[in-house]
């Protein structure tokens, strides 16, 4: 909403020394949302002033129509003289009045005046536009062309209002009644405690029975209908200076009197009017939703089809107009025609006019449907005033009598709906319990008073609610309104208080150790939308029978291409690492912690929980019951350089063992012990997969794969060559860990190594056999370490030769060669025992 400055100094007598910011400061102590202060003819300086055009000559010879013109400016240029002066529009013709700039003057944009040549012609000034004035459109795009009556040599600067600032105000859905000078000008009242004259207290005539006829068939729809006619408009009546200007400021573009005059009163009052052509008219006006599929031409021109829930107005031809929203262009205003020979002028001379209040859900789904917003349907959207029709109705009349020589007719009509005013009750001391300060019982009620509140009671509060205000509707929205006003900057700063002996949970704490250790050890995080499509299981090899293509789909998706919710974390990180890559970054480690969605065997049904009162909390369970299960997981990608290379070596490449070291930090923060053995699974190589497993209740679960990418799933998703992946369930992780982690305690004792090198078959995997070591070895082993691995001749023909380094240590003593020896003996012993495992050169 733009509100011009002068405008709203009809309305409320501000101070006179009040610029625009100030006002806008109170405005905004006052809640609302003042985005601009817009400065109207910053910069401008005269002599700009009306003059007469006397003569024309057409210049030719140029590849545009140029002329020479002298125009009258009576004293402004200090000799009478006739000023002379080259222009190129064509809109205007001898004997017109114009907006002349003199040389010395500046336009806004600093643009200064002088007499310069041009055209073979010495020109002194110019004769302005809209656009050059910064006046905005006009819809002429040409020369400024005054009335008749303006004297030559007026000032046009003070004559076109061009001085001014405007502020632009942020409407928000609940303050819809600030979508007009009246609204705006209550709150500038009241930020200033100043009176209001309302622009809506008019005279206006009683509803009586030769009133224009009107027929309600949906009340629910339109619960209030003022028609008023006026006859004998002149159709060659213009629109005044003041009433243009006032429009262009508002950001409209003046068309004709009589749609400038519904335009300019909804714009005064907030009530959106709509003026009919008498002559066009067929009978009684009616009010009733459309039939499914009829047609229908709006003022733009377009033929819409439309729906059942859309209310129009119509005659007994059809519709004439989509409610609230867009007249009709069968009853449209006609432009006047003047005829060439006779001179005479013809256009509409008769108009009825329609104020009317409907619902603001039905306006707000039909300008939706139609992709069609108009001012008017931006404020029926928000709630419009019902008790402002009449009144509206009656100011146009006043107008189009005073400016367009018409005759109001005695008739009214005014249709209604049985309705009462909303009252609320409210103890006098809420706003105090809501705000956490003392207002007081007289400081309440003069503030609901203020915005036209009428309050009844002592301390159980009776608040009638003002017609304008549809937002106000339990006590909360009264304690704002008397929170706002009194100012939130006055509201007490008191922090709140924190018990003692709360934090993080386990599982939180977890979760912060476990992005810190990743990200330690190098990894960025990225977070990813938690949507996928189902085509992402086929790129990642995933079998039909797979659980994770068990999904969850939304009913209202965000983008049909991926309508579910996902059940693994990898196809956001690796539609990242594939972007990342794409643009340059090719040495890429990238990790995410988050929820993941898994279907139930029997879906739920999630009940509507009430908003009247707080959900049992058997109706809380059954909705927690509905939703799917939903396990965090932790998943990392990595691509590229692991290492640099640079003076201090060759670097290394990212490969599938930082992939399982991802996966055996993690087991670390979780204090879990984790096992990583050989597996095969989706997206992973066959030969280069590692599956990540714990032990609950005595049960082995696999919780997570680690390793490089299947080549096939890597062309698939177009990632960089040899990409590797771990995904492990993280909750499941944390179940067999422990609830704290504890400092490793140093022993003051030394270590004794034992390094022993067994022979096993190729196909046994590593981890058998460190599991048979780590068992054998007993209490004694404080930690084991596979330091090579070797195949060829010396070893046999389907063997491989695995080196391991033994740390034996006693937490009371120094262990003797003995001990250490017996020690390592064992567990060579259980590995060859359990995994066929013989000790290299034995």
């Amino acid at each position: 909403m733009r509100v011009p400055l002068s405008w709203l100094r009809e309305y409320v007598d501000l101070p006179a020394g009040e610029t625009g910011r100030d006002v806008a400061a109170k405005l905004v102590d006052a809640g609302l949302e003042v985005e601009t202060v817009e400065q109207l003819g910053g910069g401008l300086k005269g002599p700009l002033v009306v003059g007469q055009v006397l003569t024309i000559e057409e210049l030719e010879g140029f590849r545009k129509p140029i002329r020479f013109c002298t125009v009258d400016v009576g004293q402004a240029n200090g000799t009478g003289e006739p000023q002379e002066i080259v222009c190129g529009a064509r809109n205007f013709s001898v004997g017109d009045k114009v907006v002349v700039v003199l040389p010395g003057a500046v336009l806004p944009g600093d643009f200064a005046i002088a007499s310069r040549k041009t055209y073979g012609r010495t020109s002194h000034g110019m004769i302005c536009s809209g656009d050059e004035l910064g006046m905005g459109d006009d819809g002429t795009h040409g020369i400024i062309v005054l009335p008749h009556e303006h004297e030559v040599g007026t000032d046009a600067i003070e004559l076109l209002q061009l001085v001014d600032e405007v502020l632009d105000i942020d409407i928000t859905p609940d303050r819809g009644y600030c979508m007009s000078m009246r609204g705006v000008a209550r709150e500038a009242a009241t930020a200033y405690g100043l009176p209001l004259r309302d622009p809506a207290l008019l005279d206006v005539p009683q509803p009586n029975s030769y009133g224009y006829p009107v027929k309600i068939d949906d009340p629910a729809g339109c619960d209030r209908f003022t028609a008023r006619t006026v006859t004998g408009l002149d159709p060659d009546a213009r629109s005044p200076i003041w009433l243009t200007r006032r429009l262009q400021k508002a950001g409209m573009r003046p068309i004709s009197l009589a749609v400038d005059i519904t335009n300019y009163v909804m714009l005064e009052l907030g009530q959106p009017l709509h003026a009919y052509d008498r002559s066009s008219i067929d009978g009684t006006i009616g009010v009733r939703r459309a039939e499914q599929g009829e047609k229908f031409t709006t003022l733009d021109g377009v033929k819409r089809t439309l729906d059942a829930e859309d209310l129009v107005i119509t005659d007994n031809s059809g519709p004439i107009g989509l409610a609230g929203v867009m007249g009709g262009a069968n009853t449209e205003i006609a432009d006047s025609v003047t005829d060439p020979e006779t001179g005479q002028v013809t256009g509409t001379t008769d108009v009825v006019i329609e104020a009317a209040h409907f619902d603001s859900v039905s306006i707000s789904r039909t300008a939706r449907r139609m992709k069609l917003s108009s001012e008017a349907s931006k404020r029926f959207e928000r709630g419009v005033d019902p008790q402002a029709a009449a009144a509206a109705a009656q100011r146009t009349v006043d107008l189009l009598v005073l400016l367009a020589g018409g005759t109001a007719e005695a008739g009214v009509t005014e249709v209604l709906a049985p309705g009462a005013p909303r009252t609320i009750a409210m103890p006098a001391d809420h706003p105090d319990r809501v705000a956490g300060m003392e207002y007081g019982r007289e400081t309440v009620v003069r503030r609901l008073q203020e915005i036209g509140c009428d309050v009844y009671g002592q301390d159980e509060l009776v608040v009638t609610v003002p017609s304008w205000r549809p937002d106000l509707a339990a006590p909360n929205d009264l304690a704002e309104e008397v929170i706002r006003l009194e100012g939130y900057g006055n509201l007490p700063s008191t922090l709140p208080q924190v018990p003692s002996g709360r934090g993080l949970t386990a599982r939180q704490q977890l979760h912060r150790r476990v992005g810190r250790a990743l990200a330690g050890a190098g990894y960025v995080e990225a977070l990813s939308y938690p949507f996928i499509g189902e085509g992402v299981f086929d790129q990642l090899q995933l079998p039909a029978h797979d659980a994770t293509r068990q999904v969850v789909k939304l009913v209202n998706p965000i983008s049909d291409e991926e309508p579910a919710l996902r059940t693994t974390l990898l196809p956001g990180l690796l539609g990242a690492l594939r972007r990342n890559d794409s643009r340059g970054s090719h040495d890429l480690a990238l990790f995410e912690t988050g929820s993941v969605f898994r279907a139930a065997a029997q879906p739920g049904v999630a009940v509507r929980l009430p908003v009247d009162r707080r959900p049992t909390d058997e109706e809380i369970a059954t909705l927690n019951a509905a939703l799917p299960a939903q396990p965090r997981y932790a998943a990392v990608v990595l691509a590229g350089a692991r290492e640099q290379a640079g003076w201090w070596g060759k670097g290394r490449p990212a490969d599938w063992a930082d992939a399982v070291q991802a996966a055996r930090s993690l087991a670390v923060e979780a204090g879990a012990e984790l096992v990583v053995r050989q597996g095969q699974y989706g997206p992973w190589h066959p030969g280069r997969c590692a599956e990540l497993v714990v032990t609950i209740d005595g049960v082995e679960q696999v919780i997570g794969h680690a390793g490089e990418l299947h080549p096939r799933v890597v062309k698939a998703m177009g990632l960089p060559a040899r990409t590797s992946a771990m995904e492990l369930d993280l909750d499941r992780l944390a179940a067999v860990g422990g609830e704290a982690l504890h400092a490793p305690r140093i022993s003051t004792f030394p270590v004794a190594t034992q390094d022993v090198a067994l022979i096993v078959d190729a196909s046994v995997p590593a981890s058998s056999v460190e599991a048979a070591l780590r068992k054998g070895a007993g209490e004694l082993l404080e930690s084991l370490r596979l330091f090579d691995v070797f195949t060829g001749e010396q070893v046999g023909e389907g063997k491989k030769s695995l080196a391991y380094a033994l740390r034996f240590r006693a937490a009371d003593r120094t262990l003797t060669a003995e001990e250490s020896t017996a020690a390592r003996d064992a567990a060579v012993a259980l590995a060859g025992e359990r995994t066929g495992a013989v000790l290299r050169g034995a």
